[in-house]
Protein backbone atom coordinates (compact mmCIF):
# COMPACT_ATOMS: atom_id res chain seq x y z
CA UNK A 1 0.00 0.00 0.00
CA UNK A 2 1.65 3.51 -0.86
CA UNK A 3 1.43 6.70 1.11
CA UNK A 4 -1.23 7.93 -0.99
CA UNK A 5 -3.32 4.74 -0.35
CA UNK A 6 -2.50 5.13 3.81
CA UNK A 7 -3.25 8.81 3.89
CA UNK A 8 -7.16 7.82 2.02
CA UNK A 9 -7.86 5.23 4.51
CA UNK A 10 -7.22 8.04 7.43
CA UNK A 11 -9.09 11.08 5.40
CA UNK A 12 -12.27 12.10 6.68
CA UNK A 13 -12.76 15.98 5.17
CA UNK A 14 -12.07 15.93 0.95
CA UNK A 15 -12.47 19.35 -0.83
CA UNK A 16 -13.83 19.84 -4.55
CA UNK A 17 -13.06 23.28 -6.08
CA UNK A 18 -12.14 24.82 -8.81
CA UNK A 19 -8.15 27.54 -8.87
CA UNK A 20 -8.67 29.11 -5.54
CA UNK A 21 -6.18 31.72 -3.91
CA UNK A 22 -3.30 29.93 -1.66
CA UNK A 23 -4.71 31.85 1.00
CA UNK A 24 -8.11 29.87 1.03
CA UNK A 25 -6.31 26.11 0.63
CA UNK A 26 -3.99 27.21 3.47
CA UNK A 27 -7.03 27.88 5.72
CA UNK A 28 -8.81 24.95 4.33
CA UNK A 29 -6.23 22.44 4.93
CA UNK A 30 -5.78 24.19 8.92
CA UNK A 31 -8.91 23.66 9.36
CA UNK A 32 -8.54 19.76 8.60
CA UNK A 33 -9.25 19.11 5.12
CA UNK A 34 -7.82 16.24 4.10
CA UNK A 35 -8.32 15.94 0.42
CA UNK A 36 -7.99 18.45 -2.14
CA UNK A 37 -9.67 17.55 -5.77
CA UNK A 38 -9.35 20.41 -8.34
CA UNK A 39 -12.17 20.29 -10.24
CA UNK A 40 -11.04 22.34 -13.91
CA UNK A 41 -12.67 19.75 -16.71
CA UNK A 42 -11.09 22.82 -19.03
CA UNK A 43 -7.40 21.89 -17.96
CA UNK A 44 -4.95 20.61 -20.19
CA UNK A 45 -4.04 16.86 -19.22
CA UNK A 46 -0.41 17.78 -18.66
CA UNK A 47 0.76 15.77 -15.18
CA UNK A 48 0.37 18.14 -12.40
CA UNK A 49 1.96 15.92 -10.02
CA UNK A 50 -1.92 15.01 -8.66
CA UNK A 51 -2.13 11.95 -6.40
CA UNK A 52 -4.86 10.65 -8.02
CA UNK A 53 -8.26 11.47 -10.29
CA UNK A 54 -12.07 11.07 -9.72
CA UNK A 55 -14.18 10.08 -12.41
CA UNK A 56 -17.81 10.32 -12.57
CA UNK A 57 -20.42 7.89 -14.06
CA UNK A 58 -20.36 9.77 -17.71
CA UNK A 59 -16.61 9.89 -17.68
CA UNK A 60 -13.63 7.89 -19.00
CA UNK A 61 -13.65 4.41 -17.35
CA UNK A 62 -12.39 3.40 -14.26
CA UNK A 63 -10.11 0.94 -16.03
CA UNK A 64 -9.55 3.23 -18.48
CA UNK A 65 -8.32 5.67 -15.50
CA UNK A 66 -6.57 3.41 -13.45
CA UNK A 67 -4.69 2.29 -17.10
CA UNK A 68 -3.97 6.02 -17.30
CA UNK A 69 -2.41 6.69 -13.77
CA UNK A 70 -1.31 3.19 -12.73
CA UNK A 71 -1.34 1.41 -9.78
CA UNK A 72 0.51 3.70 -6.96
CA UNK A 73 -2.48 6.61 -7.86
CA UNK A 74 -5.56 6.98 -6.30
CA UNK A 75 -8.77 6.36 -8.78
CA UNK A 76 -12.40 7.38 -7.13
CA UNK A 77 -15.68 7.12 -8.90
CA UNK A 78 -18.87 8.77 -8.23
CA UNK A 79 -22.06 7.04 -7.26
CA UNK A 80 -25.71 7.77 -7.17
CA UNK A 81 -27.32 4.53 -6.56
CA UNK A 82 -27.36 1.21 -4.42
CA UNK A 83 -26.55 -0.45 -7.82
CA UNK A 84 -23.53 1.69 -8.74
CA UNK A 85 -22.05 1.88 -5.02
CA UNK A 86 -22.22 -2.41 -5.58
CA UNK A 87 -20.68 -2.20 -9.04
CA UNK A 88 -17.30 -0.33 -7.70
CA UNK A 89 -16.59 -3.38 -5.67
CA UNK A 90 -15.82 -5.05 -9.04
CA UNK A 91 -14.02 -1.71 -10.06
CA UNK A 92 -10.23 -0.65 -9.28
CA UNK A 93 -11.59 2.24 -7.42
CA UNK A 94 -10.06 3.35 -4.20
CA UNK A 95 -12.73 4.99 -2.89
CA UNK A 96 -16.03 5.95 -4.24
CA UNK A 97 -17.96 9.56 -3.24
CA UNK A 98 -22.05 8.88 -2.79
CA UNK A 99 -24.54 11.20 -3.87
CA UNK A 100 -25.58 14.12 -4.03
CA UNK A 101 -27.04 13.56 -0.60
CA UNK A 102 -29.51 17.02 -0.99
CA UNK A 103 -29.58 19.16 -4.42
CA UNK A 104 -26.52 20.87 -4.76
CA UNK A 105 -26.57 23.72 -7.45
CA UNK A 106 -23.12 22.27 -8.64
CA UNK A 107 -24.86 19.00 -10.00
CA UNK A 108 -27.71 20.76 -11.76
CA UNK A 109 -30.56 18.00 -12.67
CA UNK A 110 -28.84 15.21 -10.68
CA UNK A 111 -31.43 14.77 -8.30
CA UNK A 112 -30.60 13.78 -4.47
CA UNK A 113 -30.47 10.52 -3.42
CA UNK A 114 -31.07 10.80 0.20
CA UNK A 115 -29.73 9.29 3.57
CA UNK A 116 -30.76 6.19 2.71
CA UNK A 117 -28.18 5.60 0.03
CA UNK A 118 -25.24 7.04 2.71
CA UNK A 119 -27.04 4.13 5.05
CA UNK A 120 -26.59 1.99 2.14
CA UNK A 121 -23.44 2.71 1.59
CA UNK A 122 -22.27 2.67 4.98
CA UNK A 123 -23.74 -0.85 5.47
CA UNK A 124 -22.04 -2.08 1.33
CA UNK A 125 -19.21 -0.60 0.43
CA UNK A 126 -16.24 -2.13 -0.11
CA UNK A 127 -13.52 0.68 -0.32
CA UNK A 128 -13.74 3.82 1.72
CA UNK A 129 -16.61 6.16 0.95
CA UNK A 130 -17.53 9.87 1.04
CA UNK A 131 -20.57 11.22 1.24
CA UNK A 132 -21.24 14.30 -0.95
CA UNK A 133 -23.98 16.62 -2.08
CA UNK A 134 -25.54 19.66 -0.12
CA UNK A 135 -23.07 18.86 3.08
CA UNK A 136 -22.79 21.72 5.26
CA UNK A 137 -22.22 22.01 9.26
CA UNK A 138 -26.00 22.77 9.48
CA UNK A 139 -26.82 19.39 8.23
CA UNK A 140 -23.21 17.01 8.49
CA UNK A 141 -24.38 15.53 11.93
CA UNK A 142 -27.30 13.86 10.06
CA UNK A 143 -24.92 12.91 7.54
CA UNK A 144 -22.75 11.16 10.14
CA UNK A 145 -25.74 9.76 11.49
CA UNK A 146 -26.44 7.88 8.95
CA UNK A 147 -22.94 6.10 8.74
CA UNK A 148 -20.45 8.33 6.93
CA UNK A 149 -17.23 8.50 8.52
CA UNK A 150 -16.11 10.56 5.16
CA UNK A 151 -17.57 14.19 3.98
CA UNK A 152 -16.66 15.74 0.96
CA UNK A 153 -17.84 19.91 -0.17
CA UNK A 154 -17.89 22.34 -2.50
CA UNK A 155 -20.07 25.34 -1.13
CA UNK A 156 -19.70 24.81 2.54
CA UNK A 157 -15.64 25.65 1.83
CA UNK A 158 -15.66 28.06 -1.05
CA UNK A 159 -18.36 29.63 -0.19
CA UNK A 160 -17.33 30.02 3.46
CA UNK A 161 -15.71 33.79 5.12
CA UNK A 162 -13.43 31.44 7.21
CA UNK A 163 -12.92 28.20 5.32
CA UNK A 164 -10.61 27.10 8.38
CA UNK A 165 -13.51 27.66 10.85
CA UNK A 166 -15.56 25.68 8.69
CA UNK A 167 -13.23 22.92 7.81
CA UNK A 168 -12.81 22.40 11.81
CA UNK A 169 -16.79 22.44 12.86
CA UNK A 170 -16.89 19.74 9.96
CA UNK A 171 -13.97 17.88 10.65
CA UNK A 172 -15.27 17.83 14.29
CA UNK A 173 -18.94 16.71 13.38
CA UNK A 174 -17.77 14.19 11.37
CA UNK A 175 -14.88 12.78 13.94
CA UNK A 176 -16.07 13.53 17.01
CA UNK A 177 -12.82 14.76 17.98
CA UNK A 178 -12.33 18.69 18.36
CA UNK A 179 -9.39 20.13 16.36
CA UNK A 180 -7.24 22.95 18.07
CA UNK A 181 -7.34 26.12 16.69
CA UNK A 182 -5.84 26.97 13.11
Amino acid sequence: MTDRHERLRSACLYLVCDDRPDEFLAGALAGGVDIVQLRMKDASDDATGADGVHVGQDDASVVDAREIVGPNRLVGLSTHSPEQVDAAAGLPVDYIGVGPVHATPTKPGRPAVGLELIRYAAAHATVPFFAIGGISPDNVAAVREAGAERVAVVRALTEAPDPALVARTLREAVTGVTVGPA
